[in-house]
């Protein structure tokens, strides 16, 4: 079987070059991301991610946790000890305030590391993924007093939180959550209900887990205006920071899943004995905005879930097409010798499909990391807002375009392997299970799509949809004027496809107003066909400064004529489905009402 090892080099390039990060290093606060620190940084998460996480990942998966009669989780073998390490070395708290224990570095430098974690060990990851979001909607909601009691051990990875979302009877209809949260007098609540697919609610890492739950007060509105959000520890915390009596919630089962089974997917109870002890963050029936803090984190961290997944899935799949001979090369001659199955055109063909896809994705999401940090740090107001209303508009693009696109790189994953790609020896199908839940983490697809067409396109008119697809219209104008023949056809491929996007989003707004349900309708296919035309404008990009580099004599010519070869196949084998997802979303979305009012 293969060994993970991070793509060092593209993601340097891709940091430096697309996302800038020398820009990003000289926003406020920033002073530690100098490029020397960055690639310590990335060189170290690359060794720990192939010498401690990767060598768990085939035994966790066969392993998996495991409820005790007690009501705790076993870990599989192993994965305490990775997580013991982990906090040890602070990779905990990369990007978390300095005054509560953490580095303060960029979102930009811990996507590319986190995208190390989704990819050598998903199930792993999955646990400080959710304490992030946590440390953030703590930090920026709560009170003084929660700061200092929670988050210092938090960010050093001593405690680890999770986000308590949904009950049985709700799913993804958070308005239909019944969790009871009662005022005791001293400031204190005491909450009673069930919540469901409370990822790592339980395990053995830490002492302790800091849950964030939805519930309503007594006297809350119905609906989602009637959410609030308590902190529960699963120890009662003194003043002092030590740890008190257990708290009234307790794991009462596990789900059994397709896939991640490393990572415990938990049913928690609230209150049976009496109630558990939580604390209001923020303001009464503010909680679902709250919880929006931690959630927006964790669909951008999904989309680089489907990143990382999708590059080792490629990964594996060279590595298996490199060794396995089979069959005479098309072509070659009768008397030739079977070979390596890489040979063959059509395993060529789905190799660079993998590559490509996943050199789209990863730039697209590091792009938006980069936003981010824009969006937090600029010292102009203009920039703060026009970075922050990219970072809305592409969050569900990189969730569900990455997610639903690692649907299609690990399949074809499998699909190389061939047989051997159906057994499980191979790793190649546990990548195609794991990746199954993350179009479904954090809302679904479609969840994503409905919100890419009403909140961020529809409501402004088109104005920020218009603004983004005008800076690739520029990039595909430059390319298509290059005296390069692989830039021109990037540039051509890439605008191409615009048209027909600037079309969808002028629909999308007409539409949205006249009829609603046909704009949603088409959502799904808007989303991917945004997600292909922003993966190909970063990919153009991408070529242009290949370009420049390998005439300079400034970059790895290798490396550089790699990444213009992978552009032109994105452009021209890839981007060709915009024209077919525009049509879908302008036309289909019709035939979809139609044919569902006549048939369900």
């Amino acid at each position: 079987m293969s060994t993970y090892h991070a793509p060092l080099a593209d993601m340097k390039f891709v940091l430096n070059e697309l996302a800038g990060l020398p820009q990003v290093a000289k926003l406020p606060g920033f002073d530690d991301a100098t490029p020397d620190t960055v690639s310590a940084i990335l060189e170290e998460a690359g060794r720990f991610a192939t010498e401690i996480l990767d060598p768990l990942n085939a035994s966790g998966d066969r392993e998996g946790a495991v409820l005790l009669p007690d009501g705790t989780v076993k870990t599989p073998a192993g994965f305490k000890d990775a997580y013991r390490q982990y906090a040890e070395n602070g990779w905990n708290g990369l990007t978390k305030p300095v005054e509560f224990g953490g580095q303060g570095l960029p979102q930009l430098v811990a996507t590319a590391v986190e995208e190390m974690w989704h990819a050598s060990n998903m199930a792993f990851d999955l646990c400080p993924l959710l304490t992030q979001g946590a440390i953030d909607a703590i930090e920026l909601c709560g009170t003084p007093e929660q700061k200092a009691r929670f988050l210092p051990a938090m960010v050093s990875g001593k405690w680890t939180g999770t986000m308590n979302l949904t009950e049985p009877q709700a799913g993804s209809d958070l308005a239909a959550v019944r969790t009871r949260a009662v005022p005791q007098g001293d400031g204190s609540y005491r909450l009673s209900g069930q919540k469901i697919f409370i990822t790592f609610g339980e395990h053995d890492y830490t002492d302790n887990i800091i849950h964030l739950v939805l519930a309503r007060t007594p006297d809350a509105p119905e609906g989602v205006k009637g959410i609030s959000l308590f902190i529960v520890p699963k120890m009662l915390v003194n003043a002092d920071g030590s740890l008190g009596a257990r708290n009234d919630v307790r794991c009462v089962s596990l789900e059994h899943k397709l896939g991640i089974h490393a990572s415990p997917t938990a049913v928690l109870a609230y209150g049976d004995r009496g109630g558990a002890v939580g604390y209001l963050v923020g303001e009464e029936n503010r909680g679902l905005e709250y919880m929006f803090i931690m959630m927006n984190f964790a669909r951008f961290s999904v989309g680089m879930e489907g990143v990382g997944l999708s590059e080792r899935a490629y990964q594996r799949a060279v590595a298996y097409a490199r060794d396995r001979v089979q069959g005479r090369p098309v072509g070659a001659d009768r008397a030739a010798k079977p070979a390596a199955i890489i040979e063959h055109p059509d395993i060529r063909r789905m190799l660079m499909t993998m590559r490509a896809y996943t050199e789209a994705m990863r730039a697209v999401g590091y792009v938006t990391a980069a936003a981010m940090d824009n969006a937090r740090r600029s010292p102009e107001p203009d920039a703060r807002r026009q970075h922050q209303a990219f970072v809305d508009f592409m969050i569900p693009i990189v969730k569900g375009w990455c997610t639903e696109t690692a649907q299609e790189v690990t399949y074809l994953g499998v699909q190389v392997h061939g047989g051997m790609g159906f057994i499980e020896e191979t790793g190649a199908a546990q990548h195609y299970r794991d990746a199954r839940i993350i179009t479904i983490y954090e809302g679904t697809t479609g969840i994503q799509a409905n919100d890419l067409i009403g909140r961020k396109t529809a409501r402004d008119g088109g104005t920020v949809a218009r603004a983004i697809a005008s800076r690739a219209a520029r990039v595909a104008a430059d390319c298509a004027a290059s005296t390069d023949p692989s830039l021109e056809a990037i540039g051509l491929g890439l605008a191409s496809a615009l048209r027909p996007l600037e079309g969808a989003i002028d629909w999308v707004v007409k539409t949205s107003a006249a009829d609603p349900r046909a704009a949603h309708a088409g959502a799904v296919p808007y989303l991917k066909l945004w997600g292909l035309v922003a993966g190909g404008w970063q990919m153009a990009r991408a070529a242009q400064i290949a370009v420049r580099q390998r005439d300079e004599g400034g970059g790895d010519a290798g490396f550089c004529n790699a990444k213009l070869v992978t552009a032109r196949y994105y452009a021209e084998a890839l981007l060709p489905q915009a024209e077919a997802c525009a049509h879908a979303v302008t036309e289909g979305s019709a035939s979809a009402l139609a044919l569902a009012n006549e048939q369900f």
